[in-house]
């Protein structure tokens, strides 16, 4: 299982995450989806595509950029992780637990 949390709240939790390049992806439907806001951050990535990102709103304070999804994969191989959210290390604290 792993979970993500941020100022108190519970992010994501999932078990059934796709792990690609160290970074965990959480299928959507393991978001709070309550406590994310799009942002109008893009980057590219030559493999996946272009990623769309997510803001998180705790206790009225906006977090920006926390995670990332891709929308529309690019390749066969990101195909397993379209859609599927991945959450910056250095924004959010990410557990694993058996």
């Amino acid at each position: 299982m792993v979970k993500v949390t941020l100022g108190g709240a519970t992010l994501a939790t999932s078990d059934q995450t796709i792990q690609v390049e160290g970074n965990h992806y959480f299928p959507p439907s393991a978001l709070d989806s309550s406590l994310f806001t799009k942002s109008d951050t893009k980057t590219h990535c030559g493999w996946k595509g272009e990623a769309s990102y997510y803001n998180a709103n705790i206790d009225g304070k906006t977090y920006a950029d926390v995670a990332w999804y891709y929308p529309q994969t690019i390749t066969d191989r990101a195909k397993p992780v379209e859609n599927y959210v991945a959450f910056y290390k250095n924004k959010v604290n990410i557990s694993e637990a058996d």
